[in-house]
């Protein structure tokens, strides 16, 4: 970069000189971003800071909480809830809503969180991440209700994800396509590092658990049976597998080379419609995704188009270089 702009410099500019976004969305992401500076420290000082290990409990959808979750979630709700930018928060770790207390002034904005995404990896010293939504609180009513966050992932109004990782490493969107900003830990600032990303529409690289291959749906079997036939098979190409189990990290390594990240239903559980969260998870990375040129569907449909209809609601994903998730649409939906 010719010269060293700050996330806040970059967002004022967003908001003074191109008009993408109001000054209460700019000062909202500045607020997440800080959060998320302090949660890198969290995780950089590992067993150091008595961060690591299970908390002996569960969240809402009963999985075993980290440490770090439940200390990542407190500094999001925290850095949050006071600064008047604010309606309601919605986290993966909370079972319900958290509306901003009547002590503080409340915001038009409702923020959803992912607090630390990828916990398994959390003790092994592997990348790990925070990923966020904002959208805007529906008119027409006081007060603040589930119902509200009930919106389709277009309705997003700025979406994003921090890498805690060799570099803590943060990725926005505000509907102007994806930036990416590096934490200079001497200034204590993100600087961006890299504007309009863009993923590359071919790939030769996919993203999926392997061990789970005797659960999948025909049309996934058939796609990653294709990619290991390599140069023999239909696909005439040899394909390498990247498998981190970190969405964050996977879709972040899709966003700087390409790629194909793959969470399908399968048929342990088929009442469920996927693994990943709708709401904190497939949402805000399909938005990332489709800004910087890729796809995103559910196997069957665009994933920012599906209609939520309750907070912790799943969804299988489908998402990166946008040949290659047409193909797996596709595969779907022959007809």
């Amino acid at each position: 970069m010719a010269q060293n702009i700050s996330l806040t410099r970059y967002l004022v500019e967003q908001q003074r000189v191109d008009g993408k976004i109001p000054a209460q969305l700019r000062l909202l992401l500045e607020v997440v971003a800080r959060a998320c500076k302090s949660i890198s420290q969290a995780v950089n000082k590992g067993a150091l800071g008595g961060v690591l290990g299970s908390a002996e409990s569960e969240n809402v959808q009963g999985e075993i909480q980290k440490k770090l979750d439940i200390i990542a979630n407190e500094v999001l709700i925290e850095a949050n809830e006071w600064g008047g930018h604010l309606a309601a928060m919605a986290s993966e770790e909370m079972d319900s809503i958290y509306v901003v207390p009547n002590r503080y002034p409340q915001g038009e904005y409702l923020l959803l969180f992912d607090p630390l995404d990828g916990s398994s990896n959390i003790d092994v010293n592997v990348s790990i991440g925070t990923i966020f939504s904002v959208l805007l609180k529906p008119e027409g009513h006081p007060g603040v209700q589930e119902s509200d966050f009930l919106q389709a992932g277009n309705k997003q109004v700025a979406a994003g994800y921090c890498v805690y990782g060799p570099q803590t490493t943060l990725v926005l969107t505000v509907g102007d396509g994806v930036a990416m900003f590096t934490l200079d830990r001497e200034q204590g600032s993100f600087i961006l590092t890299q504007e309009n990303l863009r993923i590359p529409a071919d790939t030769k690289e996919f993203a999926i658990n392997m061990s789970n291959k005797r659960h999948w749906d025909a049309p996934v079997t058939r796609y990653i049976d294709e990619c290991l036939a390599g140069t023999t098979g239909p696909r005439d190409k040899d394909f390498n597998m990247r498998w981190i189990a970190s969405m964050v990290t996977d879709v972040h390594r899709i966003l700087m080379r390409g790629g194909i990240f793959m969470y399908p239903w399968d048929k342990r559980e088929p009442e469920k419609a996927g693994k990943l969260r709708l709401m904190y998870e497939a949402n805000p990375m399909s938005w990332l995704v489709e800004q910087a040129g890729g796809m995103a569907t559910n196997g069957r449909e665009r994933i920012l188009d599906l209609q939520p209809t309750k907070l912790h609601e799943r969804v299988a994903v489908v998402l990166g270089s946008k040949n290659e998730v047409e193909r797996v649409t596709r595969y779907h939906d022959p007809a």
